[in-house]
C-alpha cells in the first residue's frame, strides 16, 4: 500500500450532519480546512500524517492550533469521510460526511480498475465454477440490480440460482476490460444451455461490491464452421493481460 495514491491537490466539500468543511489536500504532509458554520467556524492549515489502507482509503490525522485532535478515515472510492475529533473542551465527536469534489487532484492514481477486475473475476469463478452461493452476500451489493430478463431481481434470487446450479455448469474467464466503476468480462459457460455459450458480462461496482449487471450471450459455433475461420472464445486470451490482482 503506497502513499503515492493520496490525491494531492484535491479540494472537496465534506457535508457532515452539523456543518460543512472545505478540505484542500495540499500535500502528503499538509491540508487546509475551512468551516463557515458559526459554531465551528475556522480556517487552518495543519500538518498531517497519512496512512494508506489500500485502494482509495486513507487514515489522515492531525492536531490543530488550539490542541484539538482529529482523525479522518477518507474513503475516496465510496465518497465518504469518517471523522473522529477530540475538542479542547473534552467533547468527542464521531461524524460521517459525504464528499463533493470541488477540484480534482493534481495527479490521478486510480487503482479501481485493477481491483474491480479482480472482484469480478472472483465473483464469476466463485459462482459459476465453484457454485459457491455464499459468495453472493460477500461480493454483491444488498440492492444488486439485474438486467438479464430471465433472472429475478435481487441478491437473494441470485443466491438461490447459484445454489440450484447443475454440477455440469462451468465458467471459463477470458479478457477483462475495466474503466472507472465498470468492468466487462468475456467468457465461456458450459452447462447453462444445451450448447456452450460465449458471454460478455458487464458489471457496475459500487463501494467494493457488484451493484449492477448486464449480459449478452451467443451459442458457441466451432471455428471450423465460422465464416471467418476464427474461434468465438480462446481459453488463452486471459493470458494476454495482467490478472495478477486476482491471484
Amino acid at each position: 500500500m503506497s502513499i503515492d495514491a493520496f490525491p494531492v491537490g484535491l479540494v472537496m466539500e465534506v457535508a457532515y450532519p452539523a456543518f460543512r468543511a472545505r478540505v484542500t489536500l495540499l500535500s502528503t504532509t499538509r491540508l487546509r480546512f475551512e468551516i463557515a458554520e458559526p459554531a465551528f467556524a475556522r480556517t487552518e492549515t495543519v500538518g498531517i500524517e497519512v496512512v494508506p489502507l489500500g485502494g482509495g482509503r486513507f487514515i489522515v490525522s492531525w492536531q490543530e492550533a488550539d490542541g484539538a485532535t482529529v482523525v479522518n478515515v477518507q474513503d475516496h472510492d465510496a465518497g465518504v469521510v469518517h471523522a473522529y475529533a477530540t475538542l479542547t473542551d473534552g467533547r468527542f465527536l464521531r461524524m460521517t460526511g459525504t464528499i463533493t469534489i470541488v477540484q480534482p487532484a493534481q495527479r490521478v492514481a486510480d487503482d479501481r480498475p485493477r481491483r474491480n477486475k479482480a472482484l469480478v473475476l472472483e465473483a464469476m469463478t466463485s459462482l459459476f465454477q465453484h457454485r459457491d452461493a455464499s459468495a453472493v452476500e460477500r461480493l454483491y451489493a444488498a440492492d444488486y440490480r439485474q438486467h438479464n430478463p430471465g433472472i429475478p431481481q435481487g441478491r437473494d434470487a441470485l443466491q438461490a440460482l447459484v445454489a440450484d446450479l447443475s454440477p455440469e455448469v462451468h465458467y471459463e474467464p477470458g479478457l477483462v476490460v475495466a474503466e472507472g466503476d465498470l468492468v466487462a468480462i468475456h467468457g465461456r459457460i458450459r452447462g447453462w444451455a444445451e450448447v456452450p455459450q460465449v458471454v460478455v458480462d458487464l458489471f457496475r461496482i459500487e463501494a467494493g461490491r457488484l451493484a449492477e449487471h448486464w449480459d449478452v450471450l451467443q451459442d458457441e459455433v466451432p471455428a471450423t464452421t465460422t465464416l471467418g475461420g476464427v474461434s468465438m472464445f480462446d481459453p488463452d486470451e486471459a493470458a494476454r493481460q495482467d490478472l495478477t490482482a486476482a491471484t
